[in-house]
């Protein structure tokens, strides 16, 4: 075992390169893990930065400088997060709000249509069950209660800290923009001379997760702007809302389409019930899913790399509960990332270590 765990040891870590790329991968996580909540203004900072570096480039091709396109560009975030603060997130906190107070009306409609069940189908449902259900629902909905209590005394004490965040965000943002070269160039002067295999991860995840990241951010307005479009036009109560959680969903793979479809087709069962209205919404929503999966995401993420959708799913699994949000959201880069690494890897082959082993064993005194 020893002899095989040195064989191992030998194949991956004798080149230096290997080495220095093992030290900047545990230093990046765990200065992430461990000053993550510290430095979430700085971390959230780099990541729009990045974001909006796409744009930058393409005015720069265009023959504009560099301190004007970031200028234009850091104007046009800042009307979006104008927008976004004082426009859309007023709006979804009211309809919040509006659906908090149904909810008690919903659970008793339910309850009323959960109590038809067992003398529609006798044999299928029973009265038990029904109670189990019911017993379900009303705690579930006392638990959200207490939640959102909760979250709204918790969001008092935290204010300062958004606003802080919020003045924050924006002027590092300038400035990861506007002195690029210099920072870049400020953190490659302290890499040792041993960090090719670090590059090359570098410049393949710069193309993977750029391409990722503004794709994925594309992909959200795109299915929010066109769900709640479908949304008002067919009259469906809280249309905004809904659709800020359809166009979110898209971050998740696979299982973010999944959970969203259970409150669009609740509310408007609760507000159609049994009707042609309802199976309209239902098959507008089927359609804006196919859509999304089947043209719209082949069309934005061409360029990225071809992952399996058991590897998706670890990583959200895994990366999602290191980091929560963020880790769901950038599961796809990160699990690239390790596939970039595997591949990168400096390692050496097997005639070569059995070329050294028996160089070795020439060179060891007879006895």
């Amino acid at each position: 075992m020893t002899n095989l765990l040195g064989r191992w040891f030998k194949k991956y870590f004798s080149d230096p390169e290997g080495v220095i790329l093992a030290v900047l991968l545990v230093f990046g996580f765990a200065v992430v893990i461990l000053f993550g909540d510290m430095l979430a203004p700085v971390l959230a900072s780099v990541v729009i930065a990045y974001l909006l570096e796409g744009i930058v480039r393409v005015l720069e091709t265009r023959g504009m400088k560099r301190l004007w396109a970031v200028m234009i560009v850091f104007a046009f975030f800042l009307a979006l997060l104008l927008f976004v603060i004082l426009g859309l997130v007023p709006m979804l906190s009211k309809q919040l709000g509006q659906l908090m107070q149904e909810v008690p009306n919903m659970v008793t409609q339910g309850q009323q249509t959960l109590l038809l069940l067992p003398e529609l189908y006798p044999k299928v449902v029973s009265e038990a069950q029904v109670t189990e259900i019911m017993t379900a629902i009303r705690s579930g909905v006392t638990e959200l209660g207490q939640q959102v209590l909760s979250f709204s005394l918790a969001s008092i004490s935290t204010l300062f800290t958004l606003l802080v965040y919020l003045v924050l965000l924006p002027v590092l943002v300038f400035f990861f923009m506007k002195d690029k070269q210099q920072l870049v160039a400020w953190i490659t002067q302290y890499m040792p001379r041993e960090s090719g295999a670090a590059i090359r991860v570098w410049k393949e995840m710069d193309r993977q997760i750029g391409n990722y990241v503004r794709g994925k951010f594309a992909e959200i307005v795109i299915v929010g702007v066109v769900s709640y479009v479908v949304f008002a036009f067919m009259g469906l109560n809280y249309a905004s809302l809904l659709a800020a959680l359809v166009g979110l969903s898209v971050v998740v793979p696979y299982i973010g389409a999944v959970v969203v479809t259970a409150p669009v087709l609740l509310i408007g069962y609760f507000q159609w019930g049994w009707t042609g209205e309802f199976a309209w919404l239902a098959a507008a929503y089927l359609i804006i899913q196919a859509l999304d999966g089947n043209a719209l995401v082949p069309w934005l993420f061409s360029e990225a790399v071809n992952l399996h959708p058991i590897a998706i799913i670890v990583a959200i699994l895994v990366f999602g509960g290191i980091w929560g949000f963020w880790g769901v959201f950038f599961a796809i880069p990160l699990a690239t990332l390790v596939k970039a690494v595997l591949g990168a890897w400096p390692k050496l082959s097997e005639e070569t270590m059995a070329a050294g082993e028996a160089i070795k064993e020439k060179q060891l005194p007879e006895l």
